[in-house]
Formats: structure tokens, C-alpha cells, sequence
């Protein structure tokens, strides 16, 4: 099984019309070429879930995620490489057919519960977990544990470089992680994949010491495409237009939402002249395999 390679991460600068006539430097941080399948933020947010479960000598990690979550194949993967059993808790009847995600999931050993939505919601665990060889990771890897875990993912740029960091927010841990790492003199941006979730904002801050919510952030709703895993042509086209001028690939769910809203936050001078900012890239490309094949170019 392939190895985590933190020396595959850069720093890659995007030249765009549009930033030039700014004078705005803007670079993506590539999380997602860490790994194949544990990339992008998942790994950063699972490695103190995973060495606190090593560290008490459990056996199984349990989790939750839907059909499609990244969450859940990079838990599976990493379970896989660390010989540990694992289970996932997935959000809906069982499908006659599995998902691409649920598929590989599978392929690393993880068995699955299917929940309906409404016990999904309320986090009703359908098993007997033991206390003693199980452990529980909340879905996304939500928690302190994964807000530290992410805050070191700026070790692998010269963070002090940067005025601005953005990142997508579906749990809001990696925004947490980003604020935690950030100086009070650097502003961080979260573009939310989510519609109509005022809860958002308050997960957010929830992991976050009293000091930290001092920092200057902000949740920025407005570029949901539709809500969660939702997606317009413009979205798609936009996605196969950033990967011809850059040659980086996103998906449809998280970072094509992303790269999407800093553009037009360029374009409507929400940043400053002279502003250096650092998208973060978080990787998970799987759900695009939902797409009709030749939808994207990549």
C-alpha cells in the first residue's frame, strides 16, 4: 500500500488574468497529492484520532459518513495501514448498488451499517460499541483532535508568506485547524459547501480556545451551488477551465466550489490589493466518479 509523502506537498503559485490585474499573488497549498486516498485534509485530521486509538490499544475505529464521504474511504484506508478493524456508519437505506466510495471502502476491510437518516441525524449508534477495543471518530473528524491535527498541515508552506488562507468548510474542522495556526495579522476565509446551515458557524467556533475566536475569520455562504454535493454547468465548466489554465484537478462537492469563490471574491475586490493568498487544496476527487463519464476533462 502506497505511503503517506509529505514531500509531494507544494506550494503552487496561480497565475490568472483577473489576479494580475489585481496584484494579487495567489497559491494553492496541494494536500491532495499526499496520498491517493488518505489526501488532502484527511490525513491531518484523522493522525491524532488514529495515534490516541494506537495509544490505548483499541481495536476497531467506528465513524460516520455517507455513500460518497471522503471521510470514510480515507478512514478505511488508513485503518487498513494501520491493522486496526474499522467500521462506517453511512447515512441511508442500504443502495441496490454500491458507490465507487463505499466500494473501496469495502476493498480496505471496512464493514458498513446503513442508518436511516432522521437516526443519522441524532448520531444513534445501531451496534454495541466496547468500550475497550472500540474507538469513535465523529463524522469528518470533527472534534479538537481534528482541528490540531489539521493546524500542522501549514508546516508544509512558509505560512508567514500569506495574508489570507481559504478553504472549503463542510464540517468546519479544517477551518478551525486553520485558525489555530494562523497569527492574529492573517485573515481566514471558509467558503461553505453547505445551504442553510446555521449551525455552521457555531461548530466552528466551538473548537476553537477563547483567544482563537479573537483571530479575524470569516464563513462565506453564498457559493453552495445548490447545497451539499450540489452542482450547476457553470460549476463544471469553471472546474475543467481551471484545470487547462493550472492543471489542477477538483471535485464538484468541496474544491471546485472553492477555487470558484476566490475568483469571484477576486473579481468583486472583497481582498485587498497586494493581498498573498493560500487556497488550500483538500483533496478527495472520488465524488466526481458520480459524474457522467467525459463530463470533466480530467
Amino acid at each position: 500500500m502506497q505511503e503517506i509523502k509529505f514531500e509531494n506537498i507544494i506550494v503552487q503559485p496561480v497565475v490568472q488574468p483577473l489576479t494580475d490585474e489585481k496584484k494579487i499573488a495567489l497559491s494553492v497549498l496541494r494536500l491532495d497529492l499526499l496520498h491517493p486516498v488518505i489526501s488532502g485534509n484527511k490525513w491531518f485530521k484523522l493522525k491524532y484520532y488514529i495515534d490516541e486509538a494506537l495509544r490505548q490499544n483499541k481495536k476497531r475505529i467506528i465513524t460516520y459518513g455517507g455513500a460518497w464521504s471522503n471521510h470514510i474511504i480515507a478512514t478505511a484506508c488508513a485503518c487498513s495501514q494501520h491493522k486496526l478493524k474499522a467500521v462506517g456508519i453511512i447515512r441511508g437505506e442500504v443502495p441496490t448498488e454500491f458507490s465507487d466510495t463505499l466500494e473501496a471502502a469495502k476493498g480496505f476491510g471496512m464493514e458498513f451499517i446503513f442508518l436511516n437518516r432522521k437516526d443519522y441525524q441524532n448520531k444513534i449508534l445501531p451496534m454495541i460499541a466496547d468500550p475497550e477495543n472500540d474507538y469513535i471518530i465523529p463524522e469528518g473528524g470533527y472534534g479538537i483532535k481534528g482541528a490540531e491535527g489539521f493546524s500542522t498541515a501549514l508546516e508544509y508552506c512558509n505560512k508567514n508568506e500569506f495574508t489570507h488562507f481559504v478553504c472549503a468548510v463542510g464540517t468546519g474542522t479544517m477551518m478551525a485547524g486553520l485558525i489555530k495556526a494562523a497569527t492574529v495579522d492573517q485573515q481566514i476565509v471558509g467558503i461553505s459547501v453547505l445551504k442553510n446551515n446555521n449551525d455552521l458557524l457555531p461548530a466552528v467556533i466551538n473548537l476553537l480556545t477563547e483567544d482563537e475566536q479573537l483571530k479575524n475569520f470569516k464563513l462565506m455562504e453564498s457559493y453552495h451551488f445548490g447545497g451539499y454535493a450540489k452542482h450547476t454547468s457553470e460549476l463544471l465548466q469553471f472546474m475543467s477551465s481551471l484545470y487547462t489554465s493550472s492543471n489542477i484537478p477538483s471535485d464538484f462537492v468541496y474544491t471546485g466550489k472553492l477555487f470558484f469563490a476566490v475568483l469571484d471574491l477576486v473579481e468583486k475586490n472583497y481582498f485587498p490589493d497586494s493581498s498573498k493568498i493560500l487556497i488550500v487544496h483538500s483533496g478527495g476527487l472520488q465524488g466526481n466518479s458520480s459524474l457522467k463519464k467525459g463530463t470533466l476533462i480530467f
